[in-house]
């Protein structure tokens, strides 16, 4: 599909035990929606030719005589569809019988997997009938009148698409195949099983194949016996799922009496980029005895279907219970990392300005925590309040009421008079309202920040935010300057988040009122004079364009190295019609403009806490050139159609 995309589906037919000619049927339906679809791959459950639950009958002729026949039935039956499909059935070689995976495509088998590790305990027996991919000795198998490939090893290939395959107990065991075969170079890993129901084995169930797919950075489908096998000791009810480097994307309903089929999207270009980025991905096979991968290619056909997968429109902020999560251990890390400082330089004091508006807020929330986690008094933490040109009544009063609240020390320091002698000095006109004027006052504010801390033997702690640091939305040498920056991997739309948590969970009611007022203030530096009504006049997202767009934008670029046509894709399956692709586009092009040319305000960050997985510090989370070129960047962006 489009931007490294591919479709992959996991079904679940209604089966009878050991009806082959009705388990084909099943199957071969299940495929053609798949293809109908779009999906590239389908997987069905371990054994489905015959049904999972046969036990002593796999050990008869007949059975196995008339599953053979219905597959190469299978297989013919569906020569004009292009998915890959992945079936179960029981195969005989060696004077041995095989719980194998059977691949096929267009009317080719193009390999058999037989299942490696067979499960010997109470409800499963399969030692009982099967033979383990271990102890065989060929690496090929006949099936009819021709002879296919055979192992464990093998790798299914096209594009950058590769796929692996395990079945069912493989997954449990220690060291699973899936691992070998993902850093043999699978990216996509298929299982077909046949595990009955517990209570309590889903959740284990699901959180075992979403960590195998994170430690594999792979995509990982999953389809096991549902309806129709012989319920005489267990019950299996159809679980299918799709999961992506640690999440999952789709999941069947469980104990349905009806086929299903469950399809998503696997982000190829996403896994990709992690494991280049891991470099110590592939040295997990450094000392591991292992066979060389036999890679057979196979045709995919390109697919312009939609996404299926949810895209969060905000990847930052969880949802529910997760956010509560979230935003106590960014707190966490933010208190630990400032607490760390306090005590490495010997200060008593801290000085933060406190403009009312939320990334101030949010520091001068952990200077708080901080101090009494230290057991320092609250009243060693300055607050310095600084009212300039634009400072309105409402960002003013919540300012003093937050300090008053929260029982700190607070100052108010009028820059006024010392910026118009600056602009005097300079020889500026205090009537023009251009960048001049606008950092003078930034800068003003920080000399002050700076040498109260000297005078009081404090430190300076920054308030500036991811998302600015991004854009480059802060004056050089003002606002982007601190001695400790607790905000600086946390973007603007996590920051409001946060300041709403404290308010419900850490604070006072006063203090809760006052936050969740400067939650609900528009975002402004304050640098502009106020309209005629008092009302803030200068609005970043006016001028910037929306956070909530800028932070996606970051995260897919910064997260996954995405081009800005994958980004933009991305943002129109996110955000849907509240944008249109102009808009989508215009600030697209704001933002890769703006984070390139102003990479030299990153490359002399002040140190801060790391607090998630992407982050902009110049020591070890993004180096860049700071006279990089956007050039092919901006380059793409305008090739984008806004109609």
């Amino acid at each position: 599909m489009k931007h490294g995309f591919t479709k992959v589906a996991a079904a679940i037919p209604g089966v009878r035990v050991a009806d082959c000619n009705y388990n084909i049927t099943q199957i071969q339906a299940l495929m053609l929606k798949a293809s109908e679809a779009g999906a590239q791959l389908v997987a069905f459950p371990e054994l489905s030719v015959t049904a999972y639950t046969c036990m002593d009958l796999f050990s008869g002729k007949l059975l196995l005589d008339q599953a053979e026949k219905a597959l190469v039935e299978l297989v013919h039956s569906t020569r004009d569809l292009p998915v890959l499909a992945v079936v179960g059935m029981p195969l005989r070689t060696e004077n041995r019988l095989i719980n194998a995976a059977v691949v096929f495509q267009q009317g080719k088998i193009l390999g058999v997997v037989p299942k490696t590790y067979l499960p010997n305990y109470k409800e499963f027996q399969e030692q009982r009938w099967f033979s383990s991919a271990s102890d065989l000795k060929l690496d090929t198998i006949r099936i009819g009148n021709a002879s296919y490939p055979m192992g464990g090893n093998l790798l299914f290939e096209t594009g950058n698409l590769t796929v692996g395959i395990e079945l069912c107990e493989d997954l449990w065991v220690p060291v699973p195949p899936s691992s070998v075969l993902a850093m043999l170079g699978a990216n996509v890993i298929v299982n077909l099983s046949a595990s009955n129901e517990l209570i309590g084995k889903n959740n284990y169930l699901r959180n075992l194949i979403c960590q195998q797919s994170a430690r594999c950075i792979s995509g990982y489908v999953y389809a096991s016996a549902g309806f129709g096998e012989s319920t005489t000791d267990l019950v299996f009810a159809g679980n299918a799922l799709i999961a992506e480097n640690g999440s999952l994307l789709a999941a069947s309903k469980r104990f349905e009496q009806d086929e299903q089929l469950i399809i998503s999207e696997i982000d190829i270009d996403n896994l990709e980029h992690d494991r280049q980025v891991n470099t110590g991905f592939s040295k997990g096979l450094d000392g591991m005895l292992f066979a060389e991968a036999v890679r057979i290619p196979f045709d995919a056909t390109s697919v312009e279907g939609t996404l299926t997968r949810t895209i969060d429109p905000h990847p930052f902020v969880p949802e529910g219970a997760a956010l509560t999560e979230r935003c106590e251990e960014i707190f966490d890390i933010q208190v630990s990392g400032l607490a760390k400082r306090v005590l490495h330089t010997h200060t008593q004091k801290v000085v933060v300005g406190i403009s009312g508006g939320l990334d101030s807020t949010l520091a001068l929330l952990v200077c708080v925590k901080t101090f009494d986690v230290l057991g320092l008094s609250r009243k060693n933490i300055l607050g310095i309040t600084m009212p300039g040109f634009g400072t309105t009544d409402r960002t003013y009063q919540n300012a003093l009421d937050l300090m008053d609240s929260l029982g700190i020390t607070s100052r108010e320091v009028s820059i006024k008079a010392a910026c118009l002698q600056h602009f005097e000095d300079i020889g500026h006109d205090a009537s023009v309202h251009d960048i001049t004027y606008e950092n003078s006052q930034a800068r003003e504010r920080t000399q002050l920040l700076m040498d109260i801390a000297n005078k009081e033997n404090g430190l300076v702690i920054g308030t500036g935010d991811l998302s600015e640091l991004a854009l480059g939305w802060a004056t050089y040498n003002g606002d982007h300057m601190s001695m400790y920056g607790v905000n600086g991997s946390i973007p603007k739309t996590l920051v409001r988040s946060l300041v709403e948590w404290v308010a419900n969970y850490r604070v006072d009611e006063q203090s809760k009122r006052t936050l969740l007022d400067i939650a609900d203030t528009p975002i402004s530096p304050e640098l502009i004079p106020a309209d005629e009504n008092g009302n803030i006049k200068q609005k970043t997202e006016d001028l910037v364009g929306p956070y909530e767009l800028h932070d996606f934008f970051l995260y897919h670029f910064l997260r996954f190295g995405a081009t800005p046509s994958k980004i933009f894709y991305l943002a129109e399956n996110a955000f849907g019609t509240k944008y249109s692709r102009a808009v989508l586009k215009k600030w697209l092009h704001t933002f890769f403009r703006r984070f390139f040319m102003q990479q030299f305000k990153r490359s002399c960050l002040p140190d801060g806490p790391k607090v998630g997985s992407v982050s902009l510090s110049p020591r070890g989370d993004w180096r860049m050139p700071s006279d990089a070129s956007s050039a092919h960047w901006l380059h793409e962006i305008e090739l984008i159609p806004e109609n």
